[in-house]
């Protein structure tokens, strides 16, 4: 059931997807500049990462199971969103771990330098994994493909090739703070693909995509997004999103395939699965989601993720810490 509140809402912008990525931060960013000589091959493990490589130089090639094989050139952005399975390669037929010759040397925070000494063409890299610091973000993540080539969607956008320059210039050159400066660029580069891939993506119907594009259901999702925590009310999300109270709420379950209280109440489960795991106790988890007492967030939590928010608070507590994976 929603909360019943009359207190108005604060004035909330139109472009919805903005407002979701507004507080878009990743976590447990860890990069490497990888200097390798042919032949070598490097496997990733699937992990619930978000993986980007570029190709500062090549050959350099990229399998995955839902695509097989792809060249990249001198220049190649993917990005993995949801950390599938792949191998990187100077060549198809290049079998093996390479990783075990290779001289790693971590350069300081979360940034290394990874070199396999050699006779044959130099490939250049900058590898990065993430996880997202922001649960509400998995919607749009779950709908992305599995791999993604930043080329293809990102070929208008004047930022994404001089910041890639940037970043590769941090990290081949650290200096003090350059862990900071390059998740903040992380940051900016990650949210600036995937808002390209959402321009590029077309027009569906239906489903999460669609929602965030609608002029009106956009904005009451934005609005719950901004602040999940809020006593929202079937009647106050249909004033921001200016539709009457019937309408809305046929035109939101029609869109996204269930009812706004039912997605308020798994996006506020979403955020407090993040918020358990940053150590934050039940009882504040309870208080900055809106909830009147703990009791009743705890009912709330088990009935939608069929677990106690104490036992995966104990669970995921204190694993940020993300190995880079290669």
């Amino acid at each position: 059931m929603f909360d019943r509140s009359s207190q108005s809402p604060t004035q909330i912008p139109t472009d919805a997807l903005s407002e979701i990525l507004r507080d878009f931060r990743l976590s447990g960013v860890n990069y490497g500049r990888c200097e390798l000589r042919h032949p070598w091959s490097i496997a990733f493990a699937q992990q619930q990462l978000l993986r980007f490589h570029f190709v500062s130089e090549g050959p350099c090639w990229i399998h995955t199971e839902a695509q097989g094989w792809q060249e990249l050139q001198d220049g190649d952005l993917v990005l993995l969103p949801q950390g599938v399975e792949h191998r990187l390669a100077s060549k198809p037929d290049v079998v093996g771990d390479s990783l075990k010759s290779c001289q790693v040397t971590k350069l300081g925070g979360n940034v290394c330098e990874v070199v396999q000494e050699g006779t044959g063409a130099t490939s250049t890299l900058f590898c990065g994994s993430m996880a997202l610091g922001a649960n509400a973000l998995n919607p749009l993540i779950a709908l992305m493909p599995p791999i993604i080539k930043g080329c293809d969607v990102a070929g208008n956008d004047p930022i994404v090739g001089p910041l890639l320059a940037a970043m590769t210039a941090e990290a081949s050159q650290p200096q003090l703070g350059s862990a900071t400066v390059l998740s903040r660029m992380a940051d900016v580069l990650v949210a600036r693909l995937i808002r390209c891939w959402v321009n590029c993506s077309g027009a569906s119907t239906s489903g999460w995509l669609a929602a965030i594009r609608d002029p009106h259901i956009g904005r009451a999702l934005a609005a719950m997004h901004r602040d999940p925590g809020h006593d929202w009310t079937l009647e106050t999300l249909a004033g921001v999103a200016g539709q009457s109270r019937s309408i809305f709420a046929e035109r939101f379950s029609a869109i996204l395939g269930e009812g706004a209280a039912r997605y308020l109440a798994r996006l506020r489960m979403q955020l407090a699965r993040e918020l358990l795991g940053q150590n934050m106790s039940v009882a504040e988890v309870a208080s900055q989601l809106g909830y009147e007492s703990e009791a009743s967030f705890a009912r709330a939590f088990k009935r939608i993720t069929s677990v106690s928010p104490g036992v995966v608070r104990r669970t995921i507590s204190g694993r940020m810490d993300i190995e880079f994976g290669l």
